[in-house]
């Protein structure tokens, strides 16, 4: 599939009333984290099978839709890069992908793609890039460091997840509370008593969202002994 067919085949693929929902949903109104966000209405199963018939496409393909404002281009484009990344493991895309940083700008686009290209990439490259994210002023640039560490959790590694969930106790932005929550949590999944460590020496000052996700899957008891910082 050529870039024209698979921009002719998405706009097929759009539905006003899912539209409005995305909208809505990913807080494109004015002052909000998405805001000028443009959603066509296409549901992200169709969108992985789209990228598939278009897996084949070139990073010059790649950059148009990457900088499109509509965000299904946007995201097609990034499945399609994980899917490059995970067959060639080829340095550009990583270089492609941190050079496009100001279009991967909603949580969904950094979820779906952090782990899968920067992440992957890191495990057997210098992380030093992650340090120098997690200082952006921009929200989607700190998201893609820490979401990046779900590929060392997987690997069974957690330094880089505690190191930057540490420097990001002091984020005032709710997304990165959920965002360090959600890390610290999947960290406690493989070894709980690491995220214990961890929050014996910061849940009394980190942000409540952070800690609530974070102490998800924790029994009752000690969950709220955590909730009323009494641990």
């Amino acid at each position: 599939m050529t870039l024209p067919e698979l921009r002719a085949h998405l706009s097929s693929l759009a539905t006003p009333e899912r539209a409005e929902s995305s909208q809505r949903f990913f807080k494109t109104g004015p002052g909000q984290y998405g805001e000028g966000d443009v959603f066509i209405g296409i549901t992200v199963p169709v969108l992985r099978a789209a990228a598939k018939q278009a897996r084949d496409l070139s990073l010059q393909d790649l950059r148009p839709l990457l900088k499109s404002k509509i965000h299904e281009e946007r995201l097609v484009a990034l499945l399609i890069l994980d899917s490059q990344y995970a067959k060639s493991k080829d340095p550009k895309i990583v270089d492609f992908y941190l050079n496009n940083t100001d279009c991967i700008n909603n949580w969904d686009l950094v979820d779906g793609s952090a782990p899968y290209i920067l992440g992957a990439h890191l495990l057997t490259h210098d992380p030093k890039i992650l340090y120098t994210l997690v200082k952006s002023k921009n929200l989607w640039e700190r998201r893609i460091a820490i979401i990046s560490t779900l590929a060392f959790i997987r690997a069974g590694q957690f330094e880089h997840t505690l190191a930057l969930s540490e420097a990001l106790l002091t984020d005032t932005h709710d997304l990165m509370h959920k965002a360090v929550g959600w890390m610290l949590r999947e960290v406690g999944k493989r070894d709980q008593a690491t995220l214990e460590k961890f929050l014996r020496a910061h849940a009394t000052h980190m942000p409540r969202t952070a800690l609530r996700y974070a102490i998800e899957r924790f029994p009752e008891p000690l969950r709220q002994q955590y909730l009323k910082r009494t641990v």
